[in-house]
């Protein structure tokens, strides 16, 4: 088998992302000095009669493989006999996963915290954090529906939210609430509070939460 269809079998044989090859070429001792000046171009170590190659798939650090077959193949077009074996290789690193985006608008925030939650979830406090205290005034007034507090925050609003009955407002008044500030360049954080599944009152018209010994 030709020296470059030899190396074209060991490099196939590896996992689809390599990154290193490391390859050892031994010949007969007599023709050791003259493989070594054909060699040069892969800047290959040597031991005696074999020689270490360093393949690399990417240009640094070694020789790519079109360098390497080159002078292999010169190696057969001067009938210098030599034997390949793989010493060892590397695996490609593999490729970081791709960070999802967190949504920016406070409807798509919501959304996401939707779909976060328990399907039976029945109570929620939720505290919305503005990125400017300039948006504070028209903020409130975009979330009246919601009954919005300004309780244990500095710069933006806690409201509740019920998904059957009780306290707070439904989750579609919550969103549309939500989507008004996206519609006017307001822009912050969402997060959830509190959330409490499958509550069942009575008499009363729901949970209560104490926050800084503050019934909310």
């Amino acid at each position: 088998m030709a020296l470059p269809d030899r190396l074209n079998e060991i490099l196939d044989g590896l996992q689809r992302e390599w990154s290193v090859a490391r390859i050892s070429l031994s010949v007969d001792v007599e023709q050791a000095d003259r493989a070594a000046l054909v060699l040069g171009p892969a800047v290959p170590g040597r031991t005696g009669a074999t020689f270490h190659l360093l393949v690399t798939a990417t240009p640094g650090g070694g020789a790519v493989p079109g360098v390497t077959r080159r002078v292999l193949a010169r190696l057969d077009d001067l009938g210098i006999r030599a034997r390949l074996a793989l010493t060892s290789f590397e695996a490609a690193d593999p490729a970081p996963a791709p960070q999802a985006e967190e949504p920016h608008g406070f409807a798509a925030q919501w959304d996401a915290l939707e779909a976060s939650l328990p399907s039976d979830w029945s109570d929620l406090l939720v505290e919305l954090e503005l990125d400017s205290s300039d948006f504070l005034e028209r903020g409130a007034l975009l979330l009246g529906p919601v009954n919005p507090a300004t309780f244990g925050v500095e710069q933006g609003f806690r409201f509740r939210c019920a998904q059957r009955f009780g306290y707070g407002a439904a989750p579609q008044m919550a969103r549309r609430s939500l989507e008004r500030l996206d519609e006017e360049g307001i822009t912050g954080r969402l997060r959830i509070l509190r959330v409490l599944s499958d509550t069942r009152p009575v008499a009363t018209q729901g949970p209560v939460w104490r926050l800084g010994g503050r019934a909310v």
